[in-house]
């Protein structure tokens, strides 16, 4: 929130806070966007965890739409693509979460480590995705996984899986355990 106010602020006359949360506000009413609440499981490590939500949009073409992107323009404008992405898996995952009466979290430390959302069952079963655009951000996103698997306490619930999730390809599971699923391989 305070980046967006940041952003706004440097581009037009100063917005105060009252105005911005109103304007929040009505674009969550109205389901423009939804927060991606954080994940705060037990750790082993006495990591300082965040509790901040992520905001994103219900549908990703809404902000594609208002920023009036080309195909050409989103594909020379990776980090934007990015963003719109994440946005897009976070809103099918919440579906297939919807069906299964499970919760969509994110994950991210004081440390720096990450995970774009994490999927939690009914029975306390959880599995953390990674969105990678990038076929040459797999192997840095898998070892990411792999060191929040070994933080979580087993008391959170059992792991079911680590994933990583891209724009196309061929779904398949690496060697260290880690699958790799294009999002349109992805059902209930």
């Amino acid at each position: 929130m305070k980046a967006i106010r940041t952003s706004i602020a440097q581009r037009e006359d100063e917005v105060s806070r009252t105005t911005f949360n109103e304007y929040v506000g009505a674009l969550h009413r109205l389901y423009v966007f939804e927060d991606l609440e954080a994940w705060k499981p037990s750790l082993r490590a006495k990591t300082r965890v965040s509790a901040t939500p992520k905001r994103h949009f219900v549908d990703p073409s809404l902000a594609a739409a208002a920023l009036a992107a080309t195909p050409d323009m989103l594909l020379s404008d990776m980090l934007t693509l990015g963003l719109l992405f994440e946005s897009l898996c976070v809103r099918d995952l919440r579906v297939y979460l919807d069906a299964m009466r499970g919760e969509l979290y994110h994950y991210r430390d004081v440390a720096g480590l990450e995970a774009d959302m994490i999927a939690v069952a009914p029975d306390g079963r959880w599995g953390a995705f990674e969105v990678k655009l990038n076929p040459n951000a797999v192997d840095d996103a898998a070892v990411s996984l792999k060191k929040l698997a070994e933080r979580v306490d087993a008391s959170v619930g059992k792991m079911a899986f680590l994933a990583i999730l891209t724009s196309g390809g061929y779904a398949y599971r690496r060697n260290d355990g880690v699958y790799v699923i294009p999002l349109s391989c992805l059902a209930p």
